[in-house]
């Protein structure tokens, strides 16, 4: 979900950490950690099953 917002999947427009992190009461922070998280898992899918799950957006 993080993802779809950040990258603008969701309704066409980018958002930036601020804005993700107001939408789940989330420090932007804690928002880059995850979204770094995610891409970590996408780049490296074999690494973890679990990447299957993001991928299907």
């Amino acid at each position: 979900e993080i993802l779809k917002l950040r990258f603008g999947l969701d309704r066409g427009e980018p958002r930036t950490l601020e804005e993700v992190g107001e939408h789940f009461n989330l420090t932007r922070e804690r928002i880059r950690q995850i979204e770094a998280r995610a891409m970590s898992k996408l780049r490296h899918p074999s690494s973890d099953t679990g990447a299957r799950d993001l991928l299907a957006v």
